[in-house]
């Protein structure tokens, strides 16, 4: 398989999180003989600072042209006291609106080591997991095309 996996450092630690997570597709291409290829573009703060805007032209084009996103954190202090329309959250909601990204899926599901440390009670949950122990498979769609959004 071929992939072009376009990254989105971001800012902060999100440089370091999107180095990592590159690390970890090389590792899964080489040890399953796929061929990614990581172009690079800027987002939120750093994008700001190189081309005062929070999502230049460029990285919308490239992420379009990509098969998927590998994209870390935006903002931090630097960026606080800019105009609202020139912050560097507003090119992750740019990114979705030209991706025309609906909504976030938050998936959550109890690990059975995690058991004692969930608030549900066991009335609540129910016998999903391998073992028949009380468990919870839960999915969160999240829509992302409105309210506070935009």
């Amino acid at each position: 398989m071929k992939s072009v996996i376009a990254l989105l450092p971001g800012d902060g630690i999100g440089t370091d999180v999107v180095e990592q997570g590159r690390m970890v597709l090389e590792a899964v291409a080489k040890r399953f003989g796929h061929e990614f290829s990581f172009p690079s573009y800027l987002v939120g703060g750093c994008a700001i600072d190189e081309a005062g805007d929070p999502l230049p032209p460029a990285t919308l084009q490239g992420v379009q042209a990509a098969d998927a996103i590998l994209m870390g954190a935006v903002g931090g202090p630097a960026w606080d006291n800019l105009p609202g329309n020139k912050r560097p959250e507003k090119g992750l909601l740019a990114l979705r609106s030209g991706l025309e990204v609906f909504a976030n899926l938050r998936p959550a599901v109890l690990a059975p080591s995690l058991r004692e440390a969930c608030p549900l009670k066991d009335s609540v949950l129910t016998a999903s997991s391998a073992d028949g122990s009380p468990s919870f498979d839960l999915l969160i769609v999240r829509e992302l095309t409105g309210g506070i959004y935009f």
